[in-house]
Formats: C-alpha cells, structure tokens, sequence
C-alpha cells in the first residue's frame, strides 16, 4: 500500500476578508453548472464546470461561491478555462454577516483572461479539495469488519447568477453505496427523476432556471442537505504532524533531510480489543479489515543514500529500501527510490505512530551555484506543515525564499551544531492543511564567501592547536602527590 496523501489542515489563494456586503453584479448567466464530485477518504475532490455567458460589455470578473461549512475544510481551490493548463488569478473574499446568518457562503472571484462582450461565453473549471469532509459511519468497527463512510453536501450549486441547467454527480470509489438521500422537494426544479443512482454513481438533476442563490433565504428555505452512505476500503490515514529539517553541508557536498512525522488513523474507532494472532492470520489470508493501516510505502528521491527509520524505541528493522532503477531518459520523471515501512504495530482507527525517517542526497543534485552572481539555490520539496531549511554556516543576511504558495508563517534564526562557530542560519515555514497539490519545490537563495568555506577548517585547527598546547603544558608540570614527613 502506497501511503496515501499526507494531510495537516489551507488554500493556494488570495485572501481578501470583506466585513461588508459584497456587491456582485448580475452581468453572467450561467447556461450550464455541472458538479462532479470524486469521493475519496481523508480527501474528496470537486470538480465544477461553470458555462457562463455574459449579459453585458466588458466584463472580465466572475463570482462563485461556496457554501462556508464547506469552505472550511476545502484545502485547496483553483480555477482554469477548459482546455487550458494555466490557472486563472483567483481571490477569496469575505460574507456579510447579517445577511448570511445560519448558512453563509464564501465568495471568490476570477480574473477572465480577456474581456467579455454580450452574449460571448466561457467555460470554468474550479476545481477544489476538501479534507477530512467524510466521517465514519458507524463511528466504531470491529477488527474485520468493513469500514464505511458518509459525504454530505447542498443539492443545488449556489451561484450569484440565474442558472439554466445545472446537475451534480457523487462518485463512490465503491460500487457499494449503502444508502442516499431522495429528498421530495427537490422535484421543485427537476426536469426529470431528481435522483438517480447508476453503479457507483448518484446523479441530482438536471434541474432548470435556478435563481440567484447565494442569499440566505435560498440556503434556509430552498437548498436541501444530501447524503452518500458509501463503503471505503483503505485506512483514512493522515500525518497529523510532520517536521522536515533540511541540513546543507558543503563540505560534504550532502543534503540531509530528516522527517519526525506523527500518524493517525481517522477510520471507525476499534471495538473491543486488538488481537494479534487474529491479524496475523488475516494478514497470511490477505483479508486484513480496510481501515487497518499495516504497512505503507514512501516515495523518496531517486539519489537517496543512507536511509534510516526509527521510532521512540529504535531503530525498526521491518522495512526494506529499494533504490531508483537505472536512469532512462524516456522515463527520467518515474524515476524514485521506495520505503517499504512496517509499523512495531498496526494502527487501526484512532490509534497514532510515531517516527523519523530520514536520508542524504547529493548537494549537487539539489543546489545550483551561479558564477555571475555568488549565488546557492536549493531546492527542497514541500509535504506537509513544516520544513526548517538549515544553511551553511556563514551564509549571508542576502538570503531569499521563493515559495510556490502562500505560507502560514515564515520565521528565521539560528541553529548550532558541532564545531560551529556563530552558528547556521536556518529558515522555518510553516503551512496547515495540505494536499498533494502543495507537493510543490521551495527555493531559498544565499551567497557564501570563500573566507566562510575556510572558517570551520581555522576553527578545528585553532581548537586542536589550543589542545596540544594545553597538552604539552600539562605534560611538563609536576602532579605528583608527595610526602612532606621530614627525616
């Protein structure tokens, strides 16, 4: 089993927070709204395409909302015009509490890439994440039972403008869907059956000419809350904490990088007691329950050295590395080395692991130097919550971060080490609520001095000087303890 997303709890985009009621024009109306929703476990995925035409000239901004109960746990959001890769500038604002009271909703708007004209249409892709939007149903499990969960979620897709058509699609990744929601006022807008289920999927539409509904009286009195009761069978795991330090040594030409990181598995809590001849039997049986988390595999980079794995007692001998195959140029992007990891214990549903993992890495397959400007960049990849990037000691107050997304916090100081002198510098950045989206390379620039090189070579030289000098003083000095009786 491949270690699934590691989570930690925020949003790639601008936050604009707004206290007073936010004016959107109704210069759009949108001709077709189709939701697809991918269920998942510690992650579900939505996929909206908005087809909007503009009812009048120039119009380049767009206004989408997102239900706020939604909106909290949605870890990421980006916009994209269908058929192109590039995302669009997207940027978050705030609701109107006295209008939005029991159910409010987040507004964002996009940037259009051109102006629009009467009539002239476009079609959006807002993709988004939600962590930890699925919950246990039952909430406890015994040891082989199967695990299921339940998804919930608004009926209608909200919007500021007049919808023509709309339908939203839930996708189980079982096809055993145990129960979901037919709600008899949904018939109000359907053209058709409001719900139908095919397989693993339940469809809600179409349904035709939605008002504007991103006001509360649509949310309180219209807007119907469905549910999808669905059986899921990976364990719902999820990094609860993890701590990244990331040491560059140029001496060593080394990169080390070290992960203290902290599991949980967010499955149905177990009910009873853990036996252990029961799991080993059903792991001999491959029938162990699908929320037992057993083992799990780590991607590493494909130059890693020296891994190592340890917890609070040692180190685990129940893990196996498996180096990068040959470097092949049609497939140089495939290329990673694996961590095949098992746990002291398995970890069933809210139990915690806790370890260090931790490898080297060629310098000179993650810094580049630049010769016309004195200049290191290295490159780290960002996973989840926090990564401490330790430089060289001696490296310059000239030191840039570039980050491929917005950061929680980003906090410098100083971090000493053996035979350091003043100490390295060393950058701290923190981020929470993080998907496979943020898997993204961090860039920190710095400059070192060719006197910098050379100070921890006078450093141990000066201190090895001093010792055999403190050596020869003590050498020629009489310590012996004699008698002072007289004869």
């Amino acid at each position: 089993m491949v270690l699934p997303q590691l989570f930690l709890v925020a949003g790639c985009y601008l936050i604009s927070p707004v206290t007073a009621a936010l004016q959107v024009p109704l210069s759009f109306e949108n001709t077709a709204v189709v939701r697809t929703i991918e269920l998942g476990g510690s992650e579900v995925h939505v996929t909206t395409s908005y087809t909007t035409r503009s009812l009048g000239k120039e119009n380049n901004v767009y206004y989408f909302v997102v239900p706020k109960k939604e909106d909290d746990k949605t870890s990421w959001v980006d916009v994209k015009i269908k058929g192109q890769s590039s995302p669009l500038l997207v940027e978050k604002h705030g609701i109107d509490a006295l209008l939005h009271k029991s159910q409010p909703v987040i507004y964002y708007s996009v940037d259009l890439p051109k102006w629009l004209n009467i009539n002239e249409s476009v079609t959006l892709l807002v993709n988004t994440i939600e962590s930890h939007a699925s919950i246990p149903l039952p909430a406890t499990a015994k040891q082989n039972d199967p695990q299921s969960l339940l998804y919930e979620t608004g009926a209608y897709v909200q919007s500021p403008y007049t919808t023509v058509n709309q339908r939203t699609k839930i996708r189980s990744p079982s096809p055993t869907i145990h129960s979901y929601s037919d709600p008899p006022s949904l018939s109000r807008f359907a053209v058709n059956a409001p719900v139908t289920k095919s397989g693993a999927s339940v469809t809600y539409g179409p349904f035709k000419d939605i008002p504007p509904s991103d006001d509360g009286g649509f949310s309180d009195e219209i807007q119907e809350t469905v549910k999808v009761h669905y059986q899921y069978e990976k364990p719902l795991v999820t990094v609860a904490l993890l701590r990244r330090a990331a040491e560059i040594s140029h001496w060593g030409s080394n990169l080390n990088i070290q992960d203290n990181i902290h599991l949980r598995n967010d499955g149905p809590r177990l009910d009873g007691h853990f036996s252990r001849l029961q799991f080993q039997q059903q792991a001999y049986q491959r029938a162990v329950g699908n929320h037992v988390l057993g083992s799990f595999t780590i991607r590493l980079p494909p130059d890693v050295r020296d891994p190592y794995y340890t917890d609070i007692v040692g180190n685990v001998s129940t893990s196996r590395f498996r180096p990068a195959p040959p470097k092949v140029k049609s497939r140089a992007s495939e290329r990673f080395s694996s961590l095949d990891v098992r746990p002291r214990y398995p970890l069933l549903g809210g139990w915690n692991y806790s370890f260090t993992l931790g490898w080297d890495t060629p310098l000179e397959n993650s810094a580049v130097y630049d010769k016309s400007q004195n200049k290191y960049t290295i490159r780290s990849v960002v996973d989840d919550a926090e990564v401490k990037v330790i430089l060289p000691e001696g490296a310059r107050a000239d030191i840039q971060i570039y980050t491929p997304f917005a950061m929680d916090s980003i906090a410098r100081d100083t971090h000493i080490t053996f035979l350091d002198t003043k100490g390295r510098p060393s950058i701290t950045l923190s981020k929470r609520n993080l998907t496979e989206k943020h898997t993204s390379p961090i860039y920190v620039t710095y400059t070192v001095s060719l006197s910098a090189h050379f100070s921890k070579v006078v450093a141990v030289s000066s201190a090895a000087f001093l010792l055999f000098s403190l050596m020869f003083v003590v050498r020629r000095v009489d310590t012996t303890i004699r008698s002072n009786t007289q004869k």
